[in-house]
Parts: C-alpha cells; structure tokens; sequence
C-alpha cells in the first residue's frame, strides 16, 4: 500500500549497522523506551485533565477540568474578547503541539540511526558533493588567512621603507661626503615603497574577492544544506513512523490513522525532494562562479606578485589595469631601480 508513497527517486535507504566499537556501547533501554512510547503517536496533548507528578505518573494526581469543582455562582457569559483570547491559546498550543511531537520523531530517528538500529535515506552523488563543499571551504579559509597575514606582513614592510627612505633623505642633506651613496637610497626606498603600495592593493582585492567566496558565496549554499540535512532527517523519522503504523492492525481508528501519517509523509518527502533539488542548483551556480572568479583572482596575483618582485613597475600598473582594480593615480613615471641596472 505504501510502496509509491515510500520511492526514493535517486535516493535510496541504506540501513545502519553497529560496528564493533558501537556495539559495546553502553544501551539505555528505558530511554528508548520512552521514547518509542511518546514517538508513535506523540505526546498525549489531547488529555482535558492536568497529570502532576508528570508524563507518566500515577492517576492519583488527575484533576479533572469539568469535575470536583463547584461551579461559580457568577455565570457571566463570556464576551467577544474571550472568545479571541481562546482562539488564540488553541492556536499556540497546536503549534506546540506539533514542534514537540516533530521534535520526539526526529530524535527517536536520530539515536536509531546512532546506534544502527534504523535506516536512512542518502542520495550518494549530492552527499559526496556537500562533503567536496566542505573541503574545499575549510582550504579557502586557510588561503583567506594566509592572504590577511600577506598584507599585514605588506603594510609593516611598507611602513619600514617609507621611514627608511626619509631617514636616508635626511642624512643626504646633512652628510655631504655621503651626498649621492645616501641620495639613491632614499630614492630607492621611494621606488619600491611605489611598487609595494600597488601591490598591496593587488593582495587586498585578492582578499576581498575570496572572503565574499568563503562567507557568502559559500555559506550561503551550506545553510541550505542545513535545511536539506533537517529535512532528510523529518522525511526519514515520518517515513519509519509511517512503516511502523502499516504493519499495525488495520481497525477502524488505525485506518484513520495510517491516513493522517500517509499525508504528513507526503508533505515531509516534497519538503526534502524540493531543498534536495534547491542544493543540487546551488552546488552547481557555486560551482560555476567559484571557477569564474577564481580564474580572474589567481591570474591577477600571479601577475602582480611577479611583477613587484621583477621590479617591474609599469607591468604592475598594467595588471591592476587589466582586473580594474582602482587605485591612487601613479607618481613620476621613473623606471623601477632594478630595469636600470
């Protein structure tokens, strides 16, 4: 009878055995107990009586809400404003309701699927692309990192030359036997202090580009992940909720019921089928754009780190140029120290 509503369509079931080391883990069966308890039907929220002592407890403390109490001798009918304020507690108390028997089915196909007591549905090609995801995020930030320590270590050096080539200017002017050896140095010290600030404008573009890659680009697929990893675990706690009641007895009330779990399965594996798809496109766009702008961002590294260190200083004008990365406009057009030798 289930079989249509239960097709994995690309997905399948892969049941979860204990190995040897969860074997030896310690089992708390009153705690699966009560949980396979609560979880086949849910909490018993229906109840118009109070339980204290609670969930479980003896008869004793039941106090009834339409008995053992003497009606008031003041019947004053209720108005338009209670009847609001009912409407509104049932509604509160349906949401509640159902968060708290969503949250006991889930957790009950949590620890079955734990201690490989139950089965769970995997779509093996967008798994392996979610963990390739992951990877690859956890390498991007280790370059994001590096890339942040590379202009810290740019800025300090820049601020190094730029007092060193005053200090040399300085003496220039107050050591005329040193005149010129002090002189081309201090214009040196300029020179590269030019270059280092071009390229350390490179590097930040650099950095800027992969953190929008790594903490949008990238977070924003793997928060529909989350949802898609929820949602496989709702469509997998409702589909073993459903297998369970189908091998019940087939009374009146269980028919009722087995009708009522067919739907809620249904809306639990469209949820599922619908972020599965959402994630299988955002794994492709991201793909695709994380080619794109890597491609342009490694180029322009490349370039303009080769450049600096070849002192070639119109080459790496000309790479900021080309990648449209703005900068102040250039000092003198004087040849870097090293084309002149």
């Amino acid at each position: 009878m289930t079989d249509g509503i239960l097709g994995k369509a690309a997905t399948m079931e892969i049941p979860i055995h204990g190995n040897g080391e969860a074997g030896q883990l310690p089992e708390d069966d009153g705690l699966e107990q009560d949980l396979q308890q609560v979880m086949v039907s849910g909490p018993n929220l229906n109840e118009t009586s109070i339980v204290s002592g609670g969930y479980g407890g003896s008869g004793d403390g039941l106090i009834p809400t339409g008995s053992g109490r003497h009606p008031s001798h003041n019947t004053t009918p209720a108005g338009p404003g209670d009847e609001v304020a009912r409407g509104i507690a049932g509604e509160k108390f349906d949401i509640v309701k159902k968060w708290g028997i969503n949250t006991y089915k889930c957790t009950k196909q949590l620890l079955s699927e734990r201690f490989g007591r139950g089965s769970r549905t995997v779509d093996l090609e967008l798994e392996l692309q979610i963990e390739l995801l992951r990877e690859t995020k956890r390498k991007y930030e280790s370059v994001l990192q590096l890339g942040r320590a590379l202009t810290a270590h740019l800025y300090s050096l820049l601020q190094t030359q730029h007092a060193l080539g005053d200090a040399f200017a300085d003496l220039s002017q107050k050591s005329p036997e040193l005149q010129e050896e002090f002189g081309y140095n201090a214009e040196t010290q300029k020179l590269l202090c030019k270059n280092g600030e071009t390229l350390l404008g490179a590097v930040n573009f650099f950095v800027s580009s992969i953190n929008t890659l790594v903490t949008k680009t990238m977070e924003d697929t793997l928060m529909t992940v989350k949802q898609y990893e929820a949602a496989r675990l709702e469509y997998d706690a409702y589909r073993t909720d459903l297998e369970e009641l189908s091998l019940g007895p087939r009374d009146a009330g269980m028919r009722g019921r087995l009708e009522s779990a067919q739907a809620t399965f249904q809306a639990h594996r469209d949820k599922y089928e619908k972020l599965r798809g959402d994630v299988a496109i955002k794994l492709k766009f991201l793909e695709e754009n994380k080619i794109k702008v890597m491609h342009k961002q490694l180029l322009l590294f490349h370039n303009a780190v080769s450049a600096y260190f070849a002192g070639n200083q119109k080459q790496l004008e000309q790479t900021l140029q080309q990648f449209n990365v703005k900068l102040r406009p250039p000092g003198a057009e004087k040849p870097s120290w090293l084309e002149e030798q």
